[in-house]
């Protein structure tokens, strides 16, 4: 809970907050039935029409990753034992280099790899955490 997170855009990040407590409530409400609720959210930004069309255009989504490198994280999420992994919200680039991913340019929406825009909510933690050479969007 930090204003920078609200300043800009006070409803979208109530609905973020909003579905993190839904990911905490339904994560305790289903474990004994060994249901796991987990968030998955990027890195870096996404090539959608969202960031194409609303937030940046082509010069946006050239810096940001295609949407495999979410499926990929998800994949990789699903694949761990429910009982074990409920609760937690994760990052698809911190997910991916824990099951052995060190190459993602396989991702890159771009010709490049890198650098990429830092999606919108990143944790500051978790953005010093990764080695991704990352743009903070403005």
């Amino acid at each position: 809970m930090q204003p920078k997170w609200f300043a800009p855009h006070v409803a979208y990040s109530i609905a973020k907050y909003g579905m993190s407590l839904c990911v905490l409530g339904m994560a305790e409400e289903f474990c004994k039935e060994g249901i796991a609720v987990n968030a998955l959210w990027p890195l870096t930004t996404i090539d959608t029409a969202a960031v194409r069309n609303l937030l940046g255009g082509v010069g946006m989504a050239q810096s940001s990753r295609t949407p495999e490198v979410l499926a990929d994280a998800a994949y990789a999420i699903f694949c761990r034992p429910s009982r074990e992994c409920t609760g937690n919200f994760f990052i698809d680039e911190e997910v991916l280099r824990a099951e052995g991913v060190t190459d993602f340019s396989g991702y890159a929406a771009g010709a490049s790899d890198g650098p990429y825009f830092m999606d919108f909510f990143v944790p500051d933690a978790a953005a010093q955490r990764t080695p991704t050479k990352l743009i903070r969007p403005a």
